[in-house]
């Protein structure tokens, strides 16, 4: 059978068209086959690479410990405090004021029980990496072994210069808690389970039903005291405070 020149040439434009058609999706699908490594490199190299050197801590007491909440589950006045470990400000009040309030006696006498609450808010500007979610997810499991505060010291002791940069990642997080010695079997059951990920996002979810867009968050007796950084003295102040309204009540 003959084709017509005008066949010819309507068949070669089909075949033309076909080939633009699938360079096309050939282009697309490398395209999005070179952006999903390159969003899942962080998170893979970070995997796989070693622990690396960091910073050993000597275990210190921590009176009338209480999973992640230290004192008196009856005391008159409740410090909830909402931090992430990645978070600066946190760290340097962790290191120069916490272990002040530790050592005043309002958590020896019964006055204050103070809670640590989950809040990993800095993975909100990361599209790969959750470091602040994965170092709450290793304390939780910390805790489950009755060492939080331990764990707690660790991360902020090992915090990193920048954010989801690899301070905290999965094998670090696990060097950290084989150098408290855990039972790193129990461990990393947990930590690879995400078994606390509920309770995780319970804390988030008070915390912001409560107001917190930051870290660290302070409230006392449910009402907010500092939407950032206390001092020791401030803090103090603010206890002495609730303690005499409890007492005139």
């Amino acid at each position: 059978m003959t084709i017509s020149k005008r066949d010819a040439i309507r068949a070669q434009r089909t075949k033309k068209k076909r080939r633009q058609r699938m360079n096309t999706i050939l282009w697309v699908g490398g395209f999005i086959v070179v952006l999903t490594l390159l969003l899942a490199s962080p998170s893979i190299y970070n995997a796989l690479k070693p622990a690396g050197e960091f910073v050993r801590i000597t275990p210190e007491a921590h009176p009338m410990e209480d999973g992640k909440a230290i004192g008196n589950p009856d005391a008159p006045v409740v410090i909830e405090i909402y931090e992430d470990f990645q978070c600066p400000i946190c760290k340097e009040y962790t290191l120069v004021d916490e272990d002040k309030f530790f050592d005043s006696p309002y958590i020896a006498d019964g006055q204050v029980y103070y809670v640590f609450r989950q809040f990993p808010i800095l993975d909100d500007a990361s599209l790969v990496t959750r470091e602040s979610y994965q170092s709450a997810n290793a304390s939780m499991c910390a805790m489950e072994q009755g060492r939080f505060w331990d764990y707690h010291d660790i991360l902020f002791a090992n915090q990193g210069v920048a954010e989801n940069a690899g301070a905290f990642s999965d094998k670090r997080l696990q060097a950290f808690a084989e150098s408290l010695g855990l039972d790193m079997t129990a461990f990393n059951q947990c930590f690879n389970d995400d078994k606390y990920s509920a309770e995780i996002e319970a804390d988030y979810q008070k915390g912001r039903a409560a107001g917190a867009t930051g870290t660290p968050w302070f409230y006392l007796n449910g009402t907010l005291i500092s939407p950032g950084y206390m001092t020791y003295d401030q803090l103090k102040t603010a206890v002495e405070a609730a303690i005499i309204a409890e007492g005139n009540q």
